[in-house]
């Protein structure tokens, strides 16, 4: 019994390493597509990410919820939204690699937490606790300083930071699968992105014919590079603790960064690098406050498990151990806020 839990979640720990490293290598793969633009690369993705995930699903045959989905015109619209807002986000993304700001590119999954965190007090009213103030604080300094740095606000990150934020807001509401979620939106994205593609080859400017077999084939892989990366994920969510998920999430910004400096060669001024330095200490801060919340947590659970087994223990009790009943919200509130 203690030898399963412990090999699934080094399983889980596995295919977490695997999907964040996946995430943080791929600008390695978009040159390779080269000549094709990130438009195309862009409708390409989406159009063989649905080919690969809808044979997945064949294979494992989960076609339920489909129609379950189709009964529910706002989830419907939810996943529409989130098909437009991911569509920019890998837009941007794929454009921003293959033009030479991989190093900006990343530094808007380092931002990407500190967003999702000031959009959780501006459009859900969320209380934040004061390291998370600080934490968002010098996230700010770090924007102002990184514009400073590069003549300009760093639109990159700041429109890869929003739209993924955005998108995480969106699909937490709709709360579908990881593959499901990326069926439905392909499947929103198939028509579009297989016009343009049909319209570019009238035009005479596709690649996917002109550069030959491998280049082709390379286009299509889009589609595995989009979904094999997402399916670990999954493998991993089920398994580990999304503490511990929270950390792996800095693997790919991580990975990125040091692609952008070290194989794509991209400058790096000492005042970007101050600018980077303020993000990483409000990602600190952030990860210190988030820990010490989760052990505090865990402690005040411990505490009331113990209880319970001590009252079951007296006499009279009957002999059973009750489960520890769960934090009442203004306990929950008070453990949150307690410095």
């Amino acid at each position: 019994m203690t030898g399963k839990p412990a090999a699934e979640r080094h399983i889980g720990l596995l295919n977490g390493f695997a999907a964040y490293g996946m995430w943080g290598l791929v600008p390695l793969f978009w040159p390779l597509l080269k000549p094709a633009g990130a438009v195309e690369i862009l409708a390409h993705r989406m159009v063989w990410s649905l080919a690969f995930v809808a044979v997945a699903l064949l294979a494992v045959r989960r076609w339920a919820w489909i129609g379950e989905l189709l009964r529910q015109p706002r989830k419907l619209a939810l996943v529409t939204v989130a098909a437009a807002v991911i569509t920019v986000n890998w837009g941007v993304y794929i454009w921003s690699v293959n033009s030479g700001h991989v190093v900006e590119a990343s530094l808007g999954y380092f931002i990407n937490p500190l967003v999702t965190i000031a959009m959780g007090v501006l459009l859900l009213k969320e209380r934040l606790r004061p390291a998370q103030w600080a934490a968002v604080a010098v996230g700010a300094l770090a924007v102002v300083v990184l514009t400073v740095g590069y003549g300009r606000p760093p639109w990159i990150s700041l429109c890869l930071a929003f739209s993924f934020a955005v998108y995480g807001l969106v699909k937490k509401k709709v709360n579908l699968g990881g593959v499901e979620s990326l069926a439905a939106e392909t499947a929103i994205q198939f028509l579009p992105a297989l016009g343009y593609l049909v319209w570019l080859s009238t035009q005479g400017d596709s690649t996917f014919a002109a550069e030959g077999t491998g280049h082709a084939l390379l286009l299509a892989a889009t589609g595995i590079v989009t979904a094999i990366p997402l399916v670990c994920f999954g493998a991993a969510a089920i398994r580990v603790p999304l503490s511990t998920l929270g950390l792996l999430q800095y693997l790919a910004p991580v990975f990125q960064f040091v692609l952008g400096i070290l194989y794509f060669k991209e400058a790096m001024p000492p005042e970007r690098w101050a600018g980077f330095a303020l993000v990483w200490l409000a990602l600190t801060l952030l990860t210190w406050d988030a820990l010490r919340t989760a052990r505090r947590a865990a402690r005040a659970l411990a505490g009331r498990t113990a209880a319970a087994r001590e009252a079951a223990a007296e006499p009279g009790a009957g002999g059973s151990v009750p489960v520890a009943a769960p934090l009442s919200e203004a306990e929950a509130k008070a453990l949150e806020t307690k410095p």
